[in-house]
C-alpha cells in the first residue's frame, strides 16, 4: 500500500479511506498472505483519484467507476474531454483577465459585474449564453440537413448543444456532455443525455438516424465517436469540415490573412476521407449563405465588421482555441483593413455571391 501511495502522489491514509468506504480495495494477496493491489484495482484508483482532481465528490465518483456500461478506455475518453472543457474554460478565463488589463491599462473604469466576469463567478454561464444568442438555425442548413435525414423517426443528436437543427417533427434524443451546454437548451427541447460521443449509452441500431452538427472538432477522438454513431443507429448524418484540400485554409479569407492559426487547431483533425469511411458515407458541401443565421465561425464571409464584435466572436469556440494574442491581432488588422478599403480591395469579388463553399461538408451515410 505504501509503494501505491507514493506512486499516486497520495498518503497511506487516503488509500485507507478509499479501503474503508469500498471505493478502491486491494483484491491480491502477496506470496506472504498481505493485501496488496491488483493490476485491475489501480487502473481504477487512477480514475478514482482522476475524477477527484477534477472536483467530483467521492460519492459521484462511486458512481461513475461503478458505470457498467463504461471500460477503461470509455473512462479515459471521458476525462480528457473533462480536461479539455476545462482548458477551454481556463483560456476563455485568460482572455477575459487580459479584457480588463487592457482596460485598466487604458485607464477606462471596470464595473464591478465586469470583474466578477473576470474573476470567473459567471464566466462560463456568458460563454455558454452566447450560443443561443448567435448560434441559431439557418433554415437553408437545415433543409439539407432535414433531406438526409430522410425518413428518419427516431434520431439521435450526439453533442446537441442547445437544440440547433434538431427536427421538430421526428423523436429525437439529445447527447451533450457538457453541463453549461445542457442548461442553455430551451424549454420543450428534447431529452438529452449527459454522455460523450466516444462512448454512447445505447444499444446496437437503436435509432433510425444519428446526427451531428458542427461538433466533431470538440470530440477527443473524432474516429471513435463516428463509430459509435454508426453502432447505435441505422444511418449517420453529420455536418463537419474538410481539410483534405491542399491550402485548404486559404478558402476563407478570414484564416488565410489573418487567423493562420486556425489550421493548427485542427492539426490533429481527421481526414474527411478518413471521416466518411468510419461510417460508410458520402460527402457533399454545404454552401454558407452570405446572410447565414448560424454564427458559426464561416457565417460572416461577406459581413467582415461582424468579426470585430465581442459576443460575435465569443459564440465561437476557434478564439478560445488559438488564445487572447493572435485574437488581438486578427481583430486589429481587420479593423484596419475594413477602415484603408485594403479588405475590399481584396475580397470585393464576394460581393456578387449569394453563398459560398468555404469547407462545410455533410457526410450522409
Amino acid at each position: 500500500m505504501g509503494h501505491v501511495a507514493e506512486l499516486a502522489g497520495v498518503s497511506v491514509r487516503t488509500l485507507h479511506h478509499y479501503d474503508g468506504v469500498g471505493l478502491v480495495r486491494p483484491s491480491a494477496r502477496t506470496a506472504a498472505g498481505d493485501r496488496a493491489y491488483s493490476a485491475g484495482d489501480v487502473e481504477r484508483l487512477r480514475e478514482v483519484l482522476a475524477y477527484r482532481r477534477l472536483g467530483f465528490g467521492l460519492r459521484e465518483i462511486a458512481e461513475l467507476v461503478d458505470d457498467p456500461s463504461a471500460d477503461a478506455v470509455a473512462h479515459l475518453r471521458r476525462l480528457r474531454g473533462l480536461l479539455l472543457e476545462r482548458r477551454d474554460r481556463a483560456d476563455a478565463m485568460v482572455t477575459a483577465i487580459d479584457k480588463e488589463l487592457d482596460a485598466r491599462a487604458k485607464g477606462k473604469r471596470v464595473t464591478p459585474e465586469e470583474q466578477l466576469d473576470v474573476l470567473g463567478a459567471r464566466l462560463y454561464d456568458a460563454i455558454g449564453g452566447a450560443y443561443p444568442a448567435t448560434r441559431r438555425t439557418d433554415p437553408r442548413i437545415a433543409a439539407q440537413i432535414r433531406d438526409a435525414l430522410g425518413d428518419a423517426q427516431t434520431v439521435l443528436n450526439v453533442g446537441a448543444g442547445t437544440g440547433s437543427y434538431e427536427p421538430a417533427d421526428r423523436a429525437v434524443t439529445a447527447v451533450e456532455p457538457s453541463a453549461v451546454m445542457r442548461a442553455q437548451r430551451p424549454t420543450g427541447a428534447a431529452p438529452c443525455v449527459a454522455a460523450a460521443a466516444e462512448s454512447l449509452p445505447f444499444e446496437d441500431r437503436s435509432f433510425d438516424v444519428a446526427m451531428a452538427v458542427s461538433t466533431v472538432h470538440h470530440w477527443g477522438d473524432p474516429t471513435a465517436g463516428l463509430r459509435e454513431m454508426r453502432r447505435v443507429a441505422r444511418r449517420v448524418v453529420v455536418l463537419t469540415f474538410d481539410t483534405d484540400e491542399p491550402r485548404w485554409q486559404d478558402r476563407f479569407w478570414l484564416t488565410r490573412d489573418y487567423l493562420p492559426e486556425f489550421a493548427d487547431v485542427l492539426a490533429d483533425f481527421p481526414s474527411l476521407a478518413a471521416m466518411a469511411e468510419a461510417i460508410g458515407a458520402r460527402a457533399e458541401p454545404v454552401p454558407v449563405p452570405w446572410d447565414c443565421a448560424d454564427g458559426l465561425f464561416e457565417a460572416y464571409w461577406r459581413r467582415p465588421e461582424a468579426y470585430l464584435e465581442d459576443h460575435v466572436r465569443r459564440a465561437m469556440s476557434v478564439w478560445t482555441r488559438v488564445g487572447p494574442e493572435p485574437e488581438r491581432r486578427a481583430v486589429r488588422n481587420l479593423g484596419e483593413d475594413l477602415a484603408s478599403g485594403r479588405w475590399t480591395e481584396r475580397n470585393g469579388d464576394l460581393a456578387g455571391l449569394d453563398a459560398a463553399d468555404l469547407g462545410l461538408r455533410l457526410l450522409v451515410g
